[in-house]
């Protein structure tokens, strides 16, 4: 009887200590569950169904994804984020690591105002660094035609169809090149100061430092700014959006997959459709970022 009294009584503290945890964690999911798991299971509602002339809004089952798969303008659109993941994220993550080894190096005078003058550009909102940078890229009245008029030449157009998925580009690694330098700059100060002592004994130069020390500590942190910059590139959208007025003929509303989707949902009231692009993008996207993550746990 006491065995079973003492049973009871453990049982009962265990169920308390159970619920003195959802006190503190039910709110929290109860907001996630709002706020993430409720659009998502949403979209993919809407996804599994077509609005029809005749019949109004009718279960269709994966015929929308299979439409989508077929989309020739939604694979264009996919295929110019890749290419833009491709070429700007290397380049964006090189310069930030260039910075922040720069500035923990102590030997780069005046290393505050520099960090800071780094990271300012990623305090700047988006709409208003691709305005600015968009009126330096006009060749009728901003920088490049002033360039033209004053200097009697003609430079390439940077929103012209060769250059524009370039020009934007450049408009986001200025915007999170110190961002993504505060990152690395953040992981080179927890590296353990004994191991740069060890070196210094053993005569290592700078270049070996880095290359032994510094870029294996701060490997997690290339792994999570890789992660972001492919989530954020599959996400393009405020820059190519902002710029189309200046070039409406080369940025399309099918310029990004997330532009395609804004335009099937609020121009073209095809939001079945759009709930299919949106969830197709996610998936990828999470399966690259799912891909990276995998490959950054196997070189640790």
């Amino acid at each position: 009887m006491a065995i079973t009294y003492a049973g009871a009584r453990a049982g009962g503290r265990r169920r308390r200590r159970s619920l003195e945890g959802w006190k503190f964690a039910g709110p929290f999911m109860l907001v996630f569950a709002l706020v993430f798991l409720a659009p998502i299971g949403y979209s993919i509602y809407l996804s599994l169904y077509r609005n029809r002339l005749i019949g109004g809004n009718s279960f269709v089952g994966f015929d929308n994804y299979t439409q989508a798969l077929q989309d020739a303008q939604f694979w264009s659109g996919f295929g110019r984020v890749a290419l833009f993941l491709v070429v700007q994220v290397p380049i964006m993550l090189l310069l930030a690591l260039l910075v922040a080894l720069a500035v923990d190096s102590g030997r780069l005078y005046g290393k505050a105002f520099f960090r800071v003058s780094i990271f300012l550009p990623y305090a700047v909102p988006a709409v208003v660094a691709t305005l600015m940078w968009g009126f330096m890229y006009s060749n009728q009245f901003g920088l490049i035609g002033n360039i033209n008029d004053a200097l009697h030449v003609t430079l390439p157009e940077p929103l012209s169809a060769d250059l524009a998925l370039a020009s934007i580009g450049n408009i986001v690694t200025w915007e999170f090149v110190g961002y993504n330098m505060l990152i690395f700059y953040s992981a080179l100060q927890v590296v353990p100061a004994s191991l740069y002592e060890s070196a210094e004994i053993d005569g290592a130069g700078q270049f070996r430092i880095i290359r032994a020390i510094k870029l294996p500590h701060i490997r997690g942190a290339l792994v999570i700014a890789t992660i972001f910059s492919v989530i954020g590139s599959f996400q393009l959208f405020n820059e190519p959006a902002i710029m189309r007025p200046l070039a409406r003929n080369v940025i399309t509303t099918g310029y990004t997959p997330n532009m395609y989707a804004y335009s099937l949902s609020f121009s073209g009231q095809q939001y079945n459709y759009a709930a299919t692009v949106a969830i197709i993008m996610g998936l990828i996207t999470m399966a690259i970022a799912y891909a990276v993550q995998l490959r950054g746990a196997r070189e640790k």
